[in-house]
């Protein structure tokens, strides 16, 4: 890394974020189709939050994982939507530099995060249909709520620990972002010194991330196969992989548009592919989610009626 201008104060005091401008004539119709997700999303993470916390029959593991994974969705979507429906509909495509790294920070903090989560909620599954007599002394309340915290943690710290480094070299321009937000590679673009080393850095926090949460998710899983298929029943063997379909089909989509964006060299990537995948993450994920995991659910739909009937 060049450090020369180690101390070199920050020249640019804001963003052009250049959006969808490759495709003006569909910017409307993907305004309003974008407005409906999020709006959506925000209300379907929000009622399973809400469920979970007035049901008592949602107080287990498994919901409470939930509920923090509906938190960190709508942490993601509103960190980065807002402001891509302003670029679509007012095309407003400047943006504040300390904004745009603010956005770009809390937004990968909540991804990290979500990463460690779904490791984490393999490994609740695993506990669950692997050692079912131990299942409830195990995953007790306080051994949840300190891995969630745990996931919180590494993802504080792995994406706190790039971004110190990247926050003391200078930024001169050109000060354009080919992007709908302030993506991680984009950003570091506008770093006027050699970045070879921010960004081998970067890669290895993404393949640390990514990929141990997937090697913790596929050796869960794996074992899940082996302990099921020595159930005689062939509904008891139904019952027992239901109950892990919805996580295999959320944290494949996650997992493969993450590690489609961010696990590959610098270089080797199409814009408009990284903003399709993007997309992905940001909001279609967080909208299929609670309806993936929750209202397939039969004890959620029970849930539902109980609030609906108090009501």
């Amino acid at each position: 890394m060049n450090l020369r201008n180690f101390s070199q104060p920050i020249i640019i005091t804001e963003v052009i974020l250049l959006g969808f401008s490759n495709i003006h004539q569909l910017q409307k119709p993907l305004f309003f189709f974008f407005l409906v997700m999020y709006i959506l999303t925000l209300l379907c993470n929000g009622l399973v939050i809400l469920l979970i916390e007035v049901n008592h029959r949602l107080k287990t593991p498994m919901y409470y994982f939930l509920k923090n994974l509906s938190w960190m969705e709508i942490i993601i979507t509103t960190t980065v939507t807002p402001k891509m429906l302003s670029l679509l509909i007012l095309e407003d495509n400047t943006m504040p530099f300390f904004a745009c790294v603010l956005q770009g920070y809390i937004y990968f903090v909540a991804g990290s995060s979500e990463v460690f989560l779904l490791a984490a909620m393999s490994v609740d599954r695993y506990m669950a249909i692997c050692n079912p007599l131990r299942y409830t002394s195990i995953m007790r309340t306080q051994i949840c709520q300190l891995m969630v915290l745990s996931c919180w943690l590494w993802g504080f710290l792995s994406v706190t620990s790039s971004a110190s480094l990247t926050m003391k070299l200078p930024f001169c321009g050109p000060n354009i972002i080919d992007h709908f937000f302030c993506d991680n590679g984009p950003v570091k673009h506008l770093i006027c010194a050699d970045i070879h080393f921010l960004q081998t850095i970067d890669l290895a926090v993404s393949c640390f991330n990514l990929l141990g949460s997937v090697s913790v998710t596929a050796v869960s899983y794996i074992c899940i196969v082996v302990t099921v298929m020595r159930i005689p029943s062939a509904k008891g063997r139904k019952k027992a992989f239901s109950t892990c379909s919805s996580h295999i089909t959320v944290a494949s989509l996650y997992y493969g548009s993450s590690m489609f964006i961010y696990i590959k060299p610098a270089g080797e990537s199409s814009t408009d592919l990284n903003k399709v995948a993007t997309v992905l993450n940001t909001v279609v994920t967080p909208l299929l989610n609670p309806i993936i995991y929750t209202f397939r659910n039969k004890v959620v739909k029970e849930a539902v009626k109980d609030v609906l009937g108090r009501m």
